[in-house]
């Protein structure tokens, strides 16, 4: 429907017109309002409304609003929606939601399995596994290592690039750095990992394709998400790479088999005392 309402512009009357630049706008408010505030915010007439429903083929505001919200809902966006100041909360909420599942569908679409495969194969059988990243990256990077430590793995994250320099210096053979940025072009980052493949580390880089610290890395898991990350602080880019963790936490349980498990499920155990019990349920299965 958004579609057609861009195909009929220039035969819209300019009352019309207002109804459509409003409808482009702020699709998923238009189908949640009624006619009246539709009519207010599009600044024409009611009837105005309707007429510019019957122009698109359909016999009123409700079945223009069933085809708009068809045209919405089932599928998912491969662009990415700007954000406007004079956006409703409702259409922020949408393109927020939107924009997500577009850059994690383009992500898994962009990834190169023999690569995901590799970096699994480099991390079960690693000696040591350190994490790298700066800023929000380094959120990441820690998270990472909330993951795989569980695996009886020996691992830490750095977000210092300080500590990072140094601890770069005390890896080998057998020893691997992940390394995660959004943009792949911090300095001290590159720094970092240089210093770690001289050693003999096994570098895998979580970042954009063909940027410096992919060049740099034995194994890169590509996330090359279209934001502006130079004028604000990266969202979509950071979502990318905490779901590419998952891929590799998963992937490396996997290999690990059932002798794992025993040693998850005592993870498991020593949080239970710092848990409130859960209150038993009643017949109507209320707490």
């Amino acid at each position: 429907m958004l579609e057609r309402v861009r195909l009929e512009l220039a035969n819209l009357s300019a009352a019309e017109h207002k109804v459509a630049e409003l409808v482009l706008a702020q699709p998923y408010t238009v189908m949640q309002e009624a006619v009246g505030e539709i009519a207010r915010r599009a600044g024409v007439s009611q009837p105005t409304v309707i007429r510019f429903c019957r122009s698109l083929g359909v016999s009123g505001l409700s079945e223009f609003k069933l085809k708009l919200a068809a045209s919405l809902m089932p599928g998912v966006p491969y662009v990415h929606a700007t954000v406007r100041p004079d956006d409703a909360m409702t259409d922020i909420a949408a393109k927020v939601f939107d924009n997500t599942v577009a850059a994690l569908i383009g992500c898994r679409n962009q990834v190169d399995p023999a690569s995901v495969e590799a970096a699994v194969e480099v991390l079960n059988g690693a000696r040591r596994v350190e994490f790298y990243g700066l800023g929000n990256s380094g959120i990441t990077a820690a998270d990472a290592q909330h993951k795989f430590f569980r695996f009886g793995l020996p691992t830490v994250s750095y977000n210092d690039p300080h500590v990072q320099a140094m601890a770069a210096t005390l890896l080998g053979e057998g020893d691997v750095v992940v390394a995660i940025s959004n943009t792949g072009r911090t300095v001290d980052l590159i720094e970092a990992v240089s210093l770690a493949h001289a050693n003999g580390a096994t570098v895998i880089a979580i970042t954009k394709p063909h940027s410096p610290l992919a060049e740099r890395a034995d194994l890169v898991l590509a996330a090359d998400v279209p934001e502006d990350a130079d004028t604000y602080s990266p969202m979509l880019s950071r979502l990318v790479h905490l779901v590419l963790i998952d891929v590799l936490a998963v992937g490396v349980a996997l290999k690990r088999g059932p002798a794992l498990i025993p040693q998850l499920e005592r993870v498991k155990r020593s949080l239970t005392r710092k848990r409130l019990r859960q209150p038993p349920l009643n017949d109507r299965g209320e707490s």
